[in-house]
């Protein structure tokens, strides 16, 4: 098998894993009358510290659902594929620390879904290629945009059953995390012209047929 397929059937993995168990946790709460969304965070309740750890597991509607599991397996696909590394460093910080922002400063009300991961791992992604200054890396962040860049809306209040604290503080976190990890994984390196201490000459010397297109030698 291809190095890149077999790395791309690998970072899977883990966000399918993710969605697997939230489809099983709505089934059962559907069918079995549970009311979960009581589980969900409410923010500056002692109740409600326990939806720091279920909030983005339970969602209120097939809907909501539908809506939220084909980012998770993009996004979540994406952060493993490129930043292995910090794949699961991002994705828990993501998962939690949205969670205590919201818990903090979210209006009290129960808040619920995993918007608010998308949104941290979706600013991740875009804030990561653009500073990272990666050929690769800021294609990834021209996806995002065309793919995603609606989203946007979903950070102001324009719908009151919307957590929208939850997909700012997630867009918070996730460019956060960006500018925090910038100097780890995949690193933009720089061409021949760029050093110091380049000139023109040194371009005969230059062994072209062993870089590929960003510059990395091949091996």
């Amino acid at each position: 098998m291809d190095l890149a397929v077999k790395r791309f059937y690998i970072s899977l993995v883990f966000p399918v894993l993710f969605v697997i168990v939230i489809w099983l946790i709505f089934i059962l709460d559907q069918s079995l009358e549970l009311e979960l969304h009581f589980n969900g965070l409410f923010p500056r309740k002692l109740s409600g510290l326990k939806g720091i750890a279920f909030f983005p597991l339970i969602h209120g509607s097939l809907k909501h659902l539908i809506a939220n599991t084909f980012p998770l397996l993009v996004l979540g696909t994406g952060i493993f594929y490129f930043y292995r590394g910090l794949a699961v460093r991002v994705f828990l910080i993501s998962y939690f620390v949205t969670g205590i922002a919201m818990w903090i400063f979210a209006r009290p009300s129960y808040h619920i879904g995993a918007s608010g991961l998308i949104y941290s791992l979706a600013g991740f992604l875009f804030l990561s290629g653009v500073l990272r200054r990666h050929i690769g890396l800021m294609a990834v962040s021209l996806i995002i945009v065309f793919q995603y860049g609606s989203l946007v809306w979903g950070i102001f209040p324009l719908e009151e059953q919307v957590s929208w604290e939850g997909h700012l503080l997630g867009l918070v976190v996730g460019s956060g995390l960006a500018i925090m990890y910038r100097k780890l994984g995949p690193q933009r390196i720089s061409l021949p012209w760029e050093r110091e201490g380049y000139e023109e000459e040194d371009d005969d010397d230059i062994p072209w047929d062993d870089f590929e297109i960003e510059g990395k030698r091949k091996i």
